[in-house]
């Protein structure tokens, strides 16, 4: 214990050794800093400058912009405090140095100064500190020179600027001399006439090129690009040309590299002579020699290769296209050719285990070569073009998407949506590299592809023309990049690295087009809700917070929807920590951001209100800064309710609060609610507002929803009956087929003259042979071959009386030989008896003296016919008049009860309330007698009605023996 103890007051003591013991700076150093108040700031300047110290003499160089920028002061300050200024300069030090380049190019970017006095002033010493003995000095004062170049006037240039840089140019000045010169001489080559570039410039140029220091001639042949555009097209090709073709075989690389670079630049430049002649012949002779020699070239190769074959495109025939296509390829396989040699299989197997190469130098060169060549590649794709990239370049862009180096599967990753993009329809192809890539175990390679995720999916989504035909047609082919989306969560969790997994969450809300409805809610909503509980950084929650309102904002079915949303409720408003709390208050934000005042007021309005209780102080404190959002939500009279309880969350807070920090929020949050006027429903549909429609627009969007899933439910029910309807009729089909076949009662006879009446089932009723033999009695206004011409003109109707089937004539008809269609009556018809086959021959001879000739009369009611054959002869032989209504007749009880088995026809029931009841009955004790239409009695209409059922049906015999027994 002693030992420790002791080691840890020596560590102690230790960590405060560099602390000072006394004061920073002594009592004559504070001093001799102290300076007198009532100076000016050009007097204090002078001052400073002349008797300060270091650092003083840097704040006054930094402070010279402001000083020129004072115009009462403009001018002492340039008689004073610049020439001070430039007598320091000569011996200062380095940070001084720099600090005075920096302040005089921004004199003259913000024309403080006129340009003869900062010509006669500045410019004179920016050139004499070019040549500076300091090599960081003088490359500061160049840089500002340059820049400086860009602003001055042509004739001050050529007067003040182009014989100091010939003169550095000359092969007895120093190498650094040289090497500005040759700046120099790009950035003025571009200001002047080309005649003057000839006669002043280009021999200094030429005689730089042959210099015998290679950073010459290296630093020389960059700056011919500017030179070559200030000379033009044929003095380029007579005298530039010549020289670029020999430093690009120069014998050193960096030469060689740089010429390399020229050409590029110059491309646009040369016309089509020169580039079939020269240039091209020239490119692919240094391509080869690169590949050749493996040397630092071939890098350089790579990465300007995209360039060269692009600006050649138009001059090369497809057989050099294809040789550029060729040394592509050979490029991407630079360093791995040896391992492919022996078994792809195996290759395959290595390149995707995340190894590093071992570093050296050629394998750095392989590797920067590789690089370089996947930094080109949509360069290429663009070369090659979209219909032959799955011949020519799809094996290579697997290959460098499964590079056993991350950096080259970085480089791809980061190129791999603008390839998405240019393949257009055929993007599917790259779906298994995106998925490998997704996959990846490096950060760098997840940072590369997650950028640009949402890119990617829309351009595998682009081909489809609507939101419906993507989610049918492409929901199966991105059936494994979502699934592979969502785990790379787990990689970019591991690493410290909160900005990619902000990135990554925001990106999940792009998944709504992409997926279905129970992929989002069963796959990606669980992933979201996870990382919003478990989630370090504040940014990653509120990215998943956001995504996930997105994303329940666009499921198709109510339910999922609301219980979300009691999930967000329950599990983080009402949730134990205070963090969750806290990240409430967060999602009511977005939710007033992303759904609709009516959403927000009926799921969260009264749910937030509840956190004024919360014990925490922190979150009351930030309950309070959405106060005033919450009133701009409501509109009276409609939420009165939700305005008073806002009202009394803020009384609460104000008399209940004892926190400091939550008075004072509660406080300025009443002011801003006080200067909030409510919104009236009248006063709002009148007039509108931007806000407004938007919020209309989302309210509508969310009620669209509801439709469409009503219409889905409709959708299905409709086809569960279809499918119940068609078991059905399957089932009935079948099963009529067996009765057909087993059952052997015949079918009625068609086109028969006398119509038939079917009987009743009832035991009473005679056999087949017997109803067989009964006839009509037809009215004896009526004759029989009227309704039998009508029989055949489809004007036979059905009667919906349960016991029998009969055909009867339409009495609209009756009288029109040439009548349209029949048309259903919905007259009732009226109560008629038959008599039987011994009667009817008696019949016709009444029916012809009742009303021979004679128009037809129109009835009320259709007679009705009964299939008994005793017919009571208590009638009246003259038909009872339409408007009638009285009911006329005698018979007997035994009358009635014979006819209780009469059948009635369609419309018949109830006909006592319609007027007359007219019917047709004959005696049984007179069967010679005809019957003729009369008045029925009253007697034996309430014995009618006594002998039916309560339902107005017709009794069975069973039940007729039941009441005669009773009785």
């Amino acid at each position: 214990m002693d030992k420790t103890t002791t080691s840890l007051a020596d560590d102690l003591q230790d960590l405060q050794l560099d602390r000072p013991t006394e004061g920073l700076k002594s009592t004559e150093e504070l001093e001799k800093l102290t300076v007198d108040e009532q100076l000016s700031d050009i007097e204090r300047a002078v001052y400073l400058l002349s008797s300060g110290q270091e650092v003083q003499r840097i704040s006054v160089i930094h402070n010279l912009p402001d000083l020129l920028r004072d115009t009462e002061s403009h001018d002492e300050c340039m008689r004073r405090v610049v020439p001070k200024v430039r007598e320091v300069l000569y011996v200062a030090q380095t940070e001084m140095q720099l600090a005075a380049s920096s302040a005089f190019l921004q004199i003259l970017q913000k024309n403080l100064v006129p340009i003869q006095n900062y010509t006669q002033t500045f410019l004179q010493t920016i050139l004499n500190s070019v040549d500076a003995r300091d090599p960081d000095v003088a490359s500061a004062w160049l840089e500002t020179l340059l820049d400086v170049i860009d602003l001055l006037p042509k004739d001050i240039i050529k007067k003040e600027i182009l014989n100091i840089a010939i003169a550095k140019g000359q092969l007895s000045q120093a190498v650094h001399s040289r090497l500005s010169c040759c700046k120099i001489l790009g950035k003025i080559a571009t200001k002047f006439e080309p005649f003057v570039i000839k006669k002043e410039i280009l021999p200094v140029v030429q005689s730089l090129c042959q210099d015998v220091d290679y950073e010459v001639r290296g630093c020389m042949c960059r700056q011919l690009d500017s030179v070559a555009r200030g000379l033009g097209l044929e003095p380029t090709k007579s005298a530039i040309l010549p020289e670029l073709v020999e430093l690009t075989n120069d014998e050193e690389g960096f030469v060689r590299t740089a010429g390399l670079e020229t050409v590029v630049s110059i491309l646009s430049l040369l016309d089509e002579d020169t580039c079939n002649n020269t240039i091209i012949p020239l490119v692919c002779k240094f391509c080869q020699q690169a590949m050749q020699n493996e040397d630092s070239t071939l890098p350089v190769v790579a990465k300007q290769l995209g360039r060269l074959a692009h600006g050649l495109q138009a001059h090369l025939t497809d057989e050099q296209k294809q040789w550029f296509v060729d040394y592509y390829r050979k490029l991407c396989r630079v360093g791995l050719s040896s391992e492919r040699a022996k078994n792809t299989k195996e290759a395959e197997s290595e390149q995707s285990k995340v190894t590093d190469m071992p570093q050296s130098d050629e394998d750095d060169q392989c590797l920067e070569c590789r690089k370089n060549a996947a930094f080109n590649f949509p360069a290429m794709f663009v070369f090659v073009g979209p219909k032959h990239f799955k011949v020519d370049l799809l094996g290579i862009f697997s290959s460098l998407c499964k590079d056993p180096n991350s950096q080259v599967r970085k480089t791809v990753a980061s190129g791999f949506h603008e390839v998405t993009k240019l393949l257009g329809s055929q993007v599917h192809i790259l779906q298994h590299d995106l998925i490998n890539l997704l996959k990846d175990d490096c950060i760098d390679v997840l940072r590369g592809i997650l950028t640009n995720i949402v890119d990617i999916l829309d351009s595998f989504l682009g081909s489809s023309s609507s939101n419906h035909t993507l989610s049918e047609a492409k929901m199966n082919s991105l059936g494994e990049v979502i699934p592979a989306i969502l785990a790379s969560d787990e990689v970019v969790s591991s690493f410290n690295n909160w900005r990619l997994q902000e990135e990554l969450m925001t990106s999940l809300a792009s998944l709504t087009r992409c997926c279905s409805n129970e992929v989002l809610y069963t796959k990606v909503i669980p992933v979201l809700f996870n990382k919003l509980k478990t989630a370090r950084a504040i940014p990653v929650r509120h990215a998943c917070a956001r995504s996930s309102l997105i994303i329940i904002r666009t499921l198709k079915k109510l339910e999922q929807r609301e219980e979300l949303v009691n999930r967000l409720v329950t599990e983080f408003c009402h949730g134990r920590s205070c963090h969750q709390r806290s990240l409430f208050i967060d999602i009511c934000k977005f939710v007033i951001e992303l759904y609709s005042k009516t959403f927000f007021k009926k799921y969260f309005y009264e749910v937030v209100l509840e956190l004024h209780k919360d014990p925490v102080p922190n979150i009351r404190l930030r309950l309070c800064s959405l106060l005033p959002p919450l009133k701009r939500l409501i509109k009276l009279p409609t939420d009165r309710n939700l305005l008073q309880q806002l009202d009394l969350c803020v009384r609460k807070l104000l008399v209940a609060e004892k926190d400091k920090d939550v008075q004072n929020a509660i406080k300025v949050a009443v002011e801003e609610l006080d200067k909030i006027h409510v919104q009236m429903e009248s006063l709002s549909r009148r007039m509108l507002f931007e806000q407004d429609l938007v919020d209309q627009k989302k309210e509508d969007e969310e009620k669209l929803l509801i439709e469409l899933e009503e219409k889905d439910q409709k959708k299905e029910e409709e086809a569960a009956e279809k499918k119940k309807g068609e078991k059905r009729n399957s089932v009935t089909s079948a099963a009529t087929k067996k009765g057909d076949n087993g059952s052997k009662i015949p079918g009625p006879r068609k086109g028969s003259k006398n119509l038939a009446v079917s009987g009743t089932t009832s035991p009473n009723t005679s056999t087949t042979k017997d109803l067989t033999s009964f006839k009509f009695i037809y009215p004896p206004y009526l004759q029989p071959e009227d309704i039998q011409n009508r029989i055949g003109k489809n004007s036979i109707a059905k009667s919906k009386s349960t016991n029998s089937l009969s055909q009867i004539p339409r009495r609209e008809n009756i009288g029109k030989p040439d009548s349209p269609k029949p048309i259903r009556s919905k007259i009732p018809a009226a109560k008629v008896k038959t008599l039987s086959n011994n009667d009817s021959g008696k019949k016709d001879a009444t029916v012809s003296k009742s009303m021979p000739n004679k128009a037809l009369p129109r009835l009320s009611r259709l007679p009705l016919y009964s299939s008994q054959p005793n017919l009571h002869s208590s009638q009246s032989k003259s038909p009872v008049g339409r408007g009638s209504g009285s009911k006329t007749g005698s018979g007997t009880s035994k009358g009635a009860t014979a006819r209780s088995g009469a059948l009635q026809a369609p419309g018949s029931a109830g006909t006592s309330s319609r007027g007359s009841t007219t019917g047709l009955a004959s005696s049984p004790n007179n069967s010679g007698r005809r019957g003729s239409f009369g008045n029925m009695a009253s007697s034996e209409s309430a014995s009618v009605k006594s002998s039916k059922g309560s339902n107005g049906a017709v009794p069975s015999t069973k039940e007729k023996i039941n009441r005669k027994k009773s009785k």
